[in-house]
């Protein structure tokens, strides 16, 4: 069976699924467009979020446990582009934040060029930590009065600067810029390591990127959530207000609700679609040309193409700032999706090791793979829960509810979730370790 065959029987299955989903109302199945259309929209975003992974994985071995880290740093995109700005807090501390940091990255400049300057020895370490001391000193007196300004005026609704009220769209490629300049300064610090190192450092540092949107109120409300995010595509409730919308849902069979609640989210899916497609076609591009095939000799014998006169570090950078880039577009894409920035859903389990079990069962290496591992995982993390209610009730059938057997069943069909990826990653390992769609 040729590949081209092989991916499309596995599209086709996809996509029966997605059908099935939203018209058939058996067994685990909604019934319901609505529900296939949330499900579709979460599953193009994680998509995308694989492709950037496979991007510096499949590509150049890079093992980025940092996922999760540069997705953040697109959902705070969204707030920094497009809410409108607070004119009260910037008024009370927004020129004494920034003067802060300004200070603070001088003093920071300041030393690295002190260093560079000053021989090897006792005065250059002396000279360092004077250096330090006095720029953290200088940088926390002046940003803390900023902050505590900012986070005093109305911290019910405020407490913010908001952020630059332009079109949310712009976010996205803005979510991408965020998350490539923080791969530089990883990339920079941390691609000299050993693999098993790089992922260490790479997870610490997402860890502290989420950490800082929980914690910085001035920046996105920290844990008090930023809601009502501008969105590319129209509020249901102006669909069904709009008397030409309402007579168009009307010749489609519809009530208005029901039609403004598909139309949005087929919107969502186009747009999602579009983005997700344009990725691809330029990852492929990129995988069939001279630098695609460099990258993937310097993941195959990293000695041989330094041997070549190959530059292994600065390639290394280049891959770990494009895929953090697509990871940080999809982080945008999904933070507009949800309509809010919740920093406290940022976890590793959903937004690293999910996005592993996509690439590694769609076939690393492989993009067309990336994306239906994207799709598969996905739709399986959400319908397994239900799967194992399903599970329960069927086991149990006749038992009394208090029974240790009943009560243990239905106690373990939300944790069924966790349980499916490990077996279908242990399965794919065991059975077919290139995945389903090898590289090829």
């Amino acid at each position: 069976m040729t590949q081209t065959v092989r991916a499309s029987i596995f599209f086709a299955i996809m996509a029966a699924l997605f059908i099935i989903e939203g018209s058939t109302n058996a067994w685990v199945f909604s019934g319901s467009w609505n529900t296939s259309l949330v499900i579709l929209n979460m599953a193009l975003v994680s998509a995308i979020m694989a492709l950037g992974v496979n991007l510096q994985w499949g590509y150049a071995g890079l093992f980025n446990t940092g996922i999760m880290g540069f997705v953040a740093l697109g959902g705070l995109a969204v707030v920094v582009t497009s809410m409108a700005p607070v004119p009260e807090t910037w008024a009370a501390g927004g020129p004494r934040i920034f003067l802060g940091l300004a200070v603070g990255v001088a003093f920071l400049v300041g030393t690295i060029y002190l260093r560079k300057k000053m021989p090897e020895g006792r005065n250059r370490a002396i000279a360092t930590v004077v250096m330090l001391v006095i720029g953290f000193a200088a940088y926390r007196t002046i940003f803390d009065g900023g902050v505590d300004a900012v986070e005093a005026i109305d911290p019910s609704v405020s407490g913010y600067l908001g952020g630059l009220g332009l079109p949310v769209v712009l976010a996205w490629p803005v979510g991408g810029l965020l998350a490539a300049g923080a791969a530089w300064i990883i990339g920079k610090t941390a691609l000299g390591l050993r693999s098993d190192y790089l992922a260490i450092a790479t997870l610490g540092i997402a860890e502290i990127i989420v950490a800082i949107l929980k914690n910085e109120e001035w920046l996105a409300r920290g844990a008090n959530n930023v809601n009502g995010l501008p969105r590319p595509v129209p509020y249901e409730i102006d669909l069904q207000q709009s008397a030409d919308f309402v007579n168009k849902a009307a010749e489609w069979g519809m009530d208005p609700v029901t039609a403004s609640t598909l139309y949005v989210k087929i919107g969502y899916a186009l747009m999602f679609t579009a983005v997700l497609v344009f990725i691809l076609v330029l990852s492929q591009l990129a995988r069939h040309s001279p630098w695609g095939r460099m990258m993937r000799a310097i993941r195959d014998n990293e000695t041989a193409a330094r041997a070549m006169g190959k530059n292994v570090t600065r390639r290394h950078l280049e891959i770990f700032i494009l895929g953090s880039a697509v990871c940080g577009i999809a982080g945008a894409m999904m933070t507009t999706l949800d309509g809010q920035l919740t920093p406290n859903s940022y976890h590793p389990l959903r937004f690293t090791f999910l996005i592993w079990v996509m690439v590694i069962v769609g076939g690393s290496g492989n993009n067309l793979g990336s994306v239906l591992g994207g799709f598969l995982i996905w739709w399986l993390w959400v319908k397994v829960e239900p799967m194992g209610q399903w599970l329960a009730q069927v086991t149990t059938a006749g038992l009394d509810p208090t029974n240790w057997f009943a009560v243990r069943m239905a106690e373990a069909a939300p944790h069924m979730r966790l349980f499916t990826m490990g077996l279908i990653l242990l399965l794919v390992l065991r059975f077919n370790p290139r995945g389903l769609l090898p590289e090829n």
